[in-house]
């Protein structure tokens, strides 16, 4: 089994929408924005795909990005390879971590291998090129020519030589035989270590990957703030989590993404006064919280996926100093490591566990407590029932503090949240 890096057990993920981040929309613009990013705790840039966009069945104005046509090169909208090296050096200098948007399981219809390896694609009884999932601006590859399977992972490589990146985030990673996934990262650990996340909710896949994604997590979230179900629900899947994972799996936990945004509305749109004490859950519990770009701001609309539409920047992020508690706290404290198996999470119990979600997480004499309010109801007063929590905690927000042995009971306004620290 692969080893994770050590610094990933505290790290933080920000999906870079790099078309729509600035009115530029060029590597070059966004190297401007790093030392706001650094100081709001950011540590893991993903670049959503940096490749050329194939014109052939092109959706909008300018495409999807997850229609490549050459593997090796950039997509001219942003700049060059130069000047995708320079920001990665520049993000390097500044403790950033870079990881690039990999799209494995298909191409754009036109990608340079249609010409000079039409072998490396699957195709339909009619011997034609196609997408078995209906997409139809690409076309699928075919992962049992081997010398296909070789040239993706020299494809990988170049990345890693020319640019210095520190690892991969693999689109929708389950429609790709997992025994490619382990070829390449066998591989290109001999070139550099490095962290893996899969765009997939798949337990195995971990034999691969560091990281997956929490998609059911996020529709049961929705679903909860649309009354389709209530906090045992919640719990159901948490347990369920708990079962099938591994100890030492990463979960990616967020409350938006490129996908979500675009086609199924901001988090203010899926959870309304809910995104808050949702956005704590994703920085505390046990994995990796994942931010989108502008959710600082925040960002309040839908961004057009295949035609340009920049984030309307206003230059005073309202939840900078939010992310930035959440983000440090969670780098910084070692009881909300993910995927290390010296910590224990325990779920609390209170006399409100309709309303209250409340849990604490532990590494040694370190520990976080996590009281949610996850209800419209103002003022809920509350016990926590279980004696594990002891002593004094200080707010993370506030820097108040609270003595739990002393007085066990706590009162949370509506959709509130606190952390405390022991």
């Amino acid at each position: 089994m692969f080893q994770p890096l050590d610094w990933s057990h505290s790290t933080n993920i920000y999906e870079v929408n790099l078309r729509q981040y600035t009115r530029e929309g060029t590597f070059e613009a966004f190297a401007g924005e790093l030392q706001r990013l650094k100081e709001m705790g950011v540590e893991v840039l993903w670049f959503m795909p940096i490749t050329p966009i194939a014109t052939q069945n092109r959706k909008g104005t300018l495409g999807s990005y997850y229609a490549c046509s050459d593997f090796t090169s950039t997509n001219p909208e942003y700049g060059t390879i130069a000047d995708f090296r320079n920001l990665v050096d520049k993000a390097h200098s500044l403790g950033f971590k870079v990881i690039i948007d990999w799209v494995a399981n298909h191409t754009g219809w036109g990608h340079k291998w249609t010409e000079t390896h039409p072998e490396y694609f699957r195709k339909n009884d009619k011997g034609e090129f196609f997408d078995a999932n209906g997409w139809d601006d690409v076309i699928d590859l075919d992962f049992t020519n081997q010398q296909m399977r070789n040239e993706m992972i020299e494809a990988m490589r170049f990345w890693i030589r020319e640019c210095n990146i520190d690892g991969f985030r693999c689109d929708m990673a389950m429609l790709v035989p997992l025994d490619f996934w382990v070829e390449a990262r066998t591989e290109l650990d001999k070139e550099k270590k490095l962290f893996w996340l899969a765009e997939c909710e798949e337990p195995h896949y971990h034999d691969a990957f560091d990281a997956t994604y929490t998609w059911e997590w996020m529709h049961k979230t929705e679903d909860f703030a649309r009354q389709r179900t209530d906090i045992g629900g919640l719990d159901s899947l948490l347990r369920k989590y708990n079962d099938q994972f591994r100890q030492e799996a990463f979960r990616v936990y967020f409350t938006s993404n490129h996908d979500e945004n675009s086609w199924n509305g901001t988090e203010f749109e899926k959870y309304g006064d809910a995104f808050m004490p949702l956005a704590v859950f994703s920085a505390t519990w046990n994995g990796i919280p994942m931010l989108y770009s502008g959710q600082e701001l925040p960002n309040r609309k839908r961004l057009k996926f295949f035609d340009k539409d920049p984030i309307e920047w206003i230059g005073n992020n309202e939840m900078h100093d939010f992310y930035k508690t959440l983000l440090t706290l969670h780098k910084q404290h070692p009881a909300l490591r993910a995927g290390d198996t010296s910590v224990a999470t325990y779920r609390l119990k209170t006399n409100q566990d309709d309303k209250i979600f409340a849990f604490l997480r532990r590494n040694g004499n370190a520990e976080v407590v996590v009281l949610l309010n996850l209800s419209p109801e103002n003022n809920v007063g509350f016990i926590i029932q279980d004696e594990i929590v002891c002593g004094e905690f200080k707010d993370a927000f506030s820097e108040n503090k609270h003595d739990f042995t002393a007085d066990r009971n706590y009162k949370l306004r509506s959709w509130d949240y606190k952390v405390f620290i022991k």
